[in-house]
């Protein structure tokens, strides 16, 4: 359910252990830079990623730390169409196993293992991610589509 945002991928930059890979793999001597293409950058109409070097630990460290801001007001990055996306798919997903659950049976339980599965389709990068997105909520409507016509027929009062 977790999603790879500007935060987290200023943590993992900074990630100590990116370094030892490298140094384990390259070489005490090896140097390496961040290839991104920022969303600011993409709206801006820029095609290409940029590359930046070591000096740009500083910014990452600044990243990082704000990290507190995701899903607040003051989150310039939450406000685009994907980040507001996949903050809304971890309730979307919760309220339909909620849903299901009640309806575990040895009949359903195929279906349920389905459901449960489908956080998995949602992979990529904006529109990669956002067209996943749209195929996922496809899944998930059939999905519980299909729990309810294999749910036994539940006892009239």
């Amino acid at each position: 359910m977790a999603y790879k945002d500007e935060y987290e991928v200023a943590r993992l930059s900074l990630d100590p252990a990116l370094d030892e890979q490298v140094v384990a793999q390259f070489g005490e001597q090896a140097r390496y830079s961040y290839r991104l293409h920022p969303p600011v950058l993409r709206a801006l109409g820029m095609k290409k990623k940029i590359t930046l070097g070591p000096w740009f630990r500083p910014a990452f460290g600044l990243l990082y730390a704000g990290r507190r801001l995701r899903g607040t007001g003051l989150d310039v990055f939450g406000r685009t169409e994907v980040r507001r996306t996949e903050r809304a798919l971890p309730g979307e997903y919760h309220e339909a196993v909620t849903r299901a659950l009640p309806r575990l049976s040895p009949a359903t339980l195929p279906a349920l293992v389905a459901l449960a599965e489908l956080p998995d389709m949602v992979r990529g990068y904006e529109h990669i991610k956002l067209g996943n997105i749209s195929r996922y909520r496809d899944a998930l409507r059939s999905a519980l589509g299909d729990i309810e016509l294999s749910a036994p027929a539940e006892p009239q009062s």
